[in-house]
């Protein structure tokens, strides 16, 4: 049987050295956790698309999908329910809009925060993924045993 996975599709948002975190309000996972702007992909949607259908559902904002930089690739074995899942993470080269928390029933508030004095407590593959991408490294693995 083929290996299935969940793909998430993250956005990382830059400026002046600091990133954009969304403060989760979920009752399934992470709730009150740093997190940066995420969604799961749906079927039939590319990887690209899905990322950026995400930036106008939490944000408010508008990205054409050829403006997306795939800056990392998180595979990361979930240690709740021992699913592998991969955490794809987009930066974008521009967007239109101004930036809002367009979901506030999934998001308390969203804030900028600087690289290198991340809130806590945030998602920890999110951390590990920001440091990854600091460091210029394309892929990281979370949760497998080599």
């Amino acid at each position: 049987m083929p290996y299935r996975t969940v793909i998430g599709v993250h956005l990382v948002l830059v400026e002046e050295g600091r990133v954009l975190l969304g403060l989760r309000r979920s009752a399934a996972y992470a709730d009150k956790t740093w997190h940066t702007p995420a969604g799961h992909l749906e079927q039939g949607e590319s990887v690209a698309a899905g990322a950026a259908r995400e930036a106008g559902e939490e944000l408010g904002i508008v990205i054409d999908p050829r403006d997306l930089e795939l800056v990392h690739t998180l595979h990361d074995l979930d240690a709740d329910d021992g699913a592998g899942r991969l955490q794809l993470f987009f930066r974008p080269a521009r967007y239109t809009g101004q930036i809002t928390n367009a979901e506030p029933d999934k998001c308390h508030q969203l804030r900028w925060w600087p690289l290198d004095a991340l809130p806590e407590p945030v998602v920890g593959y999110t951390v590990q993924a920001l440091a990854a991408i600091a460091a210029g490294e394309p892929l990281s693995v979370r949760g497998f045993s080599a």
